[in-house]
């Protein structure tokens, strides 16, 4: 099978129909991830089966913790090569995509795939995340923030919750540690005014690694103290 045949029938296991126009987006936008890999550091994993499998069928997995069908507006915090944001803007091309990333390199590699693919209702923005939550145009602005970026669950949340709207989503793509960091993040979602409301614990069919998806609800407004100035996170999680 080529590489279209093989994820249309892959994504047609996870219940996700993709039209001729999307494959053909998907494909353009493999193609584009190996070439610009040659000279930039995007990706580990560059075998068509396994960007398949871990990079745009697991980006797609967000729709099993969340009704997509109700999200308007989603950022994508520490997209990196585009991941989940451009799979999740191909699928749902009615959502308004932000994905933010803080190596200019890379926002100018997703820039070219928004023009390349058509993308519209999507922007892609170089900075860190502690910066641009205090943008007010971009502060509690979306209904949901996605992010595969590794980092500590309180880390990842003090960048991620200023994003989201009042009873909004964030949703934290995880690996099996991921277990670990939830028990260790109560603290964090009572200061950042949210709640854990929904573990997913998952495999792939096509790959064992065990997976996590943690939906985080935001309940209230984020004390404007948060996200802290550039580098505390990290050093001193919530």
């Amino acid at each position: 099978m080529d590489f279209k045949e093989k994820l249309k029938a892959r994504a047609e296991k996870e219940g996700i129909s993709l039209t001729p126009k999307q494959l053909g987006q998907f494909e353009l936008f493999y193609k584009m991830l190996i070439e610009t890999n040659k000279s930039m550091n995007l990706t580990a994993i560059t075998d068509e089966d396994e960007v398949i499998e871990k990079h745009f069928i697991d980006s797609l997995s967000c729709r099993r913790v969340v009704d997509m069908s109700q999200i308007r507006t989603c950022i994508d915090v520490g997209t990196g090569a585009g991941f989940p944001g451009i799979p999740l803007k191909i699928v749902y091309p009615e959502i308004d995509f932000v994905l933010v990333d803080s190596l200019n390199k890379r926002v100018k590699f997703l820039k070219d795939v928004k023009e390349a693919l058509g993308l519209e209702g999507l922007e892609a923005l170089h900075g860190r995340a502690e910066d641009l939550a205090r943008d007010k145009s971009l502060r509690a602005a979306f209904d949901l923030c996605v992010s595969r970026a590794v980092a500590n669950l309180s880390v990842l949340s003090e960048y991620c919750v200023p994003f989201v709207r009042t009873n909004g989503y964030f949703v934290s793509y995880k690996g099996k540690k991921g277990l670990e960091e939830i028990s260790n993040a109560q603290n964090c979602m009572n200061v950042l005014g949210c709640k854990i409301e929904k573990v997913d614990d998952f495999r792939l069919e096509e790959d064992e690694a065990e997976r996590l998806l943690i939906r985080i609800k935001k309940c209230k407004g984020t004390p404007k103290l948060y996200p802290r100035k550039a580098g505390t996170p990290s050093k001193n999680p919530l």
